[in-house]
Protein backbone atom coordinates (compact mmCIF):
# COMPACT_ATOMS: atom_id res chain seq x y z
CA UNK A 1 0.00 0.00 0.00
CA UNK A 2 1.38 3.38 -0.95
CA UNK A 3 1.76 6.35 1.36
CA UNK A 4 -0.90 8.41 -0.48
CA UNK A 5 -3.38 5.54 -0.05
CA UNK A 6 -2.64 5.34 3.68
CA UNK A 7 -3.03 9.12 3.98
CA UNK A 8 -6.33 8.98 2.13
CA UNK A 9 -7.59 6.21 4.41
CA UNK A 10 -6.48 8.14 7.50
CA UNK A 11 -8.41 11.19 6.30
CA UNK A 12 -11.48 9.07 5.57
CA UNK A 13 -11.31 7.58 9.06
CA UNK A 14 -10.86 11.03 10.59
CA UNK A 15 -13.97 12.23 8.73
CA UNK A 16 -15.99 9.26 9.93
CA UNK A 17 -14.90 9.73 13.55
CA UNK A 18 -15.63 13.46 13.36
CA UNK A 19 -19.07 12.74 11.91
CA UNK A 20 -19.85 10.27 14.69
CA UNK A 21 -18.83 12.85 17.29
CA UNK A 22 -20.84 15.65 15.67
CA UNK A 23 -23.94 13.56 15.02
CA UNK A 24 -23.77 12.34 18.62
CA UNK A 25 -23.50 15.83 20.10
CA UNK A 26 -25.73 17.81 17.71
CA UNK A 27 -27.91 15.30 15.90
CA UNK A 28 -28.19 14.58 12.18
CA UNK A 29 -30.29 17.56 11.16
CA UNK A 30 -28.15 20.24 12.81
CA UNK A 31 -24.73 18.81 11.97
CA UNK A 32 -23.19 20.36 8.85
CA UNK A 33 -20.48 19.14 6.51
CA UNK A 34 -18.54 22.32 7.38
CA UNK A 35 -18.52 21.35 11.05
CA UNK A 36 -17.50 17.78 10.28
CA UNK A 37 -14.61 19.06 8.14
CA UNK A 38 -13.44 21.37 10.92
CA UNK A 39 -13.61 18.64 13.54
CA UNK A 40 -11.75 16.22 11.26
CA UNK A 41 -9.07 18.80 10.47
CA UNK A 42 -9.59 18.52 6.73
CA UNK A 43 -11.02 20.77 4.05
CA UNK A 44 -14.67 20.69 3.13
CA UNK A 45 -13.63 19.62 -0.35
CA UNK A 46 -11.86 16.59 1.13
CA UNK A 47 -15.04 15.61 2.96
CA UNK A 48 -17.05 15.83 -0.25
CA UNK A 49 -14.39 13.88 -2.14
CA UNK A 50 -15.02 10.97 0.22
CA UNK A 51 -18.75 11.47 0.80
CA UNK A 52 -20.83 13.40 -1.78
CA UNK A 53 -23.55 14.21 0.78
CA UNK A 54 -24.30 14.15 4.48
CA UNK A 55 -26.78 11.35 3.80
CA UNK A 56 -24.07 9.18 2.25
CA UNK A 57 -21.75 9.89 5.17
CA UNK A 58 -24.50 8.90 7.57
CA UNK A 59 -25.16 5.76 5.53
CA UNK A 60 -21.51 4.76 5.90
CA UNK A 61 -21.76 5.19 9.67
CA UNK A 62 -24.88 3.03 9.68
CA UNK A 63 -23.01 0.46 7.61
CA UNK A 64 -20.44 0.24 10.39
CA UNK A 65 -23.24 -0.32 12.85
CA UNK A 66 -24.71 -3.16 10.80
CA UNK A 67 -21.29 -4.74 10.27
CA UNK A 68 -20.74 -4.85 14.02
CA UNK A 69 -23.89 -6.91 14.52
CA UNK A 70 -22.33 -10.11 13.24
CA UNK A 71 -20.95 -11.97 16.26
CA UNK A 72 -23.94 -14.26 16.66
CA UNK A 73 -23.72 -15.42 13.05
CA UNK A 74 -20.41 -17.20 13.73
CA UNK A 75 -22.01 -19.93 15.86
CA UNK A 76 -23.26 -22.84 13.72
CA UNK A 77 -25.89 -25.24 15.05
CA UNK A 78 -24.57 -28.58 16.34
CA UNK A 79 -26.72 -31.67 16.78
CA UNK A 80 -24.14 -33.03 19.23
CA UNK A 81 -23.92 -30.20 21.76
CA UNK A 82 -26.52 -29.31 24.42
CA UNK A 83 -28.90 -26.56 23.33
CA UNK A 84 -28.21 -24.49 26.44
CA UNK A 85 -24.46 -24.53 25.80
CA UNK A 86 -24.90 -23.42 22.19
CA UNK A 87 -27.41 -20.71 23.02
CA UNK A 88 -25.23 -19.43 25.86
CA UNK A 89 -22.37 -18.90 23.41
CA UNK A 90 -24.69 -17.01 21.04
CA UNK A 91 -26.06 -14.79 23.81
CA UNK A 92 -22.63 -14.08 25.28
CA UNK A 93 -21.46 -12.82 21.88
CA UNK A 94 -24.61 -10.70 21.58
CA UNK A 95 -24.19 -9.08 24.99
CA UNK A 96 -20.50 -8.49 24.37
CA UNK A 97 -21.46 -6.49 21.29
CA UNK A 98 -24.25 -4.64 23.11
CA UNK A 99 -21.77 -3.59 25.82
CA UNK A 100 -19.41 -1.98 23.30
CA UNK A 101 -19.37 1.81 23.72
CA UNK A 102 -18.72 2.43 20.02
CA UNK A 103 -21.69 0.26 19.06
CA UNK A 104 -23.94 2.11 21.50
CA UNK A 105 -22.74 5.47 20.18
CA UNK A 106 -23.57 4.47 16.62
CA UNK A 107 -26.94 3.07 17.69
CA UNK A 108 -27.83 6.35 19.44
CA UNK A 109 -26.92 8.31 16.32
CA UNK A 110 -29.00 6.04 14.11
CA UNK A 111 -32.04 6.11 16.38
CA UNK A 112 -31.91 9.88 16.87
CA UNK A 113 -31.66 10.46 13.12
CA UNK A 114 -34.63 8.25 12.35
CA UNK A 115 -36.91 10.43 14.50
CA UNK A 116 -36.83 13.02 11.71
CA UNK A 117 -37.09 10.51 8.87
CA UNK A 118 -39.46 7.52 8.91
CA UNK A 119 -37.75 6.30 5.74
CA UNK A 120 -34.46 5.98 7.63
CA UNK A 121 -36.26 4.18 10.45
CA UNK A 122 -37.75 1.63 8.08
CA UNK A 123 -34.37 0.98 6.49
CA UNK A 124 -32.68 0.68 9.87
CA UNK A 125 -35.21 -1.84 11.17
CA UNK A 126 -35.01 -3.88 7.96
CA UNK A 127 -31.21 -4.00 7.99
CA UNK A 128 -31.07 -4.72 11.72
CA UNK A 129 -33.39 -7.67 11.16
CA UNK A 130 -31.13 -9.02 8.43
CA UNK A 131 -28.11 -8.79 10.71
CA UNK A 132 -29.92 -10.62 13.51
CA UNK A 133 -30.77 -13.54 11.23
CA UNK A 134 -28.10 -15.72 12.91
CA UNK A 135 -30.27 -16.75 15.86
CA UNK A 136 -33.27 -17.33 13.58
CA UNK A 137 -31.17 -19.66 11.41
CA UNK A 138 -29.93 -21.51 14.50
CA UNK A 139 -33.51 -22.01 15.77
CA UNK A 140 -34.60 -23.21 12.32
CA UNK A 141 -31.91 -25.91 12.35
CA UNK A 142 -32.70 -26.97 15.91
CA UNK A 143 -36.35 -27.31 14.89
CA UNK A 144 -35.46 -29.45 11.89
CA UNK A 145 -33.40 -31.62 14.23
CA UNK A 146 -36.46 -32.19 16.41
CA UNK A 147 -34.95 -30.55 19.49
CA UNK A 148 -37.41 -27.65 19.76
CA UNK A 149 -41.19 -27.57 19.91
CA UNK A 150 -43.00 -26.18 16.84
CA UNK A 151 -42.56 -22.41 16.66
CA UNK A 152 -42.01 -19.74 14.02
CA UNK A 153 -38.19 -19.28 14.13
CA UNK A 154 -38.26 -15.51 13.56
CA UNK A 155 -40.85 -15.09 16.33
CA UNK A 156 -38.82 -17.09 18.85
CA UNK A 157 -35.62 -15.27 17.89
CA UNK A 158 -37.29 -11.90 18.33
CA UNK A 159 -38.46 -12.97 21.78
CA UNK A 160 -34.89 -13.85 22.75
CA UNK A 161 -33.51 -10.57 21.39
CA UNK A 162 -36.18 -8.74 23.35
CA UNK A 163 -35.20 -10.50 26.59
CA UNK A 164 -31.62 -9.30 26.15
CA UNK A 165 -32.27 -5.78 24.90
CA UNK A 166 -34.69 -5.01 27.73
CA UNK A 167 -31.65 -5.06 30.03
CA UNK A 168 -28.63 -4.53 27.79
CA UNK A 169 -29.66 -2.07 25.08
CA UNK A 170 -32.73 0.09 25.64
CA UNK A 171 -31.84 1.28 29.18
CA UNK A 172 -28.39 2.32 27.90
CA UNK A 173 -29.78 3.99 24.77
CA UNK A 174 -32.78 5.76 26.28
CA UNK A 175 -31.72 6.42 29.88
CA UNK A 176 -27.93 6.49 29.74
CA UNK A 177 -27.51 3.57 32.09
CA UNK A 178 -24.07 1.90 32.17
CA UNK A 179 -23.47 -1.29 30.21
CA UNK A 180 -23.97 -4.50 32.13
CA UNK A 181 -20.97 -5.87 33.99
CA UNK A 182 -19.98 -9.53 33.67
CA UNK A 183 -22.12 -10.73 36.58
CA UNK A 184 -25.15 -8.83 35.29
CA UNK A 185 -24.65 -10.23 31.80
CA UNK A 186 -24.49 -13.76 33.20
CA UNK A 187 -27.70 -13.23 35.18
CA UNK A 188 -29.57 -11.91 32.13
CA UNK A 189 -28.30 -14.73 29.91
CA UNK A 190 -29.12 -17.54 32.31
CA UNK A 191 -32.60 -16.16 32.99
CA UNK A 192 -33.28 -15.80 29.26
CA UNK A 193 -32.08 -19.37 28.70
CA UNK A 194 -34.36 -20.66 31.47
CA UNK A 195 -37.38 -18.96 29.93
CA UNK A 196 -36.60 -19.89 26.32
CA UNK A 197 -35.82 -23.57 26.95
CA UNK A 198 -38.71 -24.04 29.36
CA UNK A 199 -41.03 -22.87 26.59
CA UNK A 200 -39.47 -24.36 23.47
CA UNK A 201 -37.13 -27.27 24.24
CA UNK A 202 -38.65 -30.55 23.03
Amino acid sequence: MTVPQRLTERKREAILQAAIAEFRSSGFEITSMDKIAATAGVSKRTVYNHFPSKEELFAEILNRLWNSITAEQDMPYSSQKPLREQLRTLLQAKLHMLADDNFLDLARIAIAATIHSPERAQDMVARMGQREEGLTAWIRLALADGRLKPVEPAFAAQQMHGLLKAFAFWPQISMGQPSLNQDEQTRVIESALDMFLARYQA
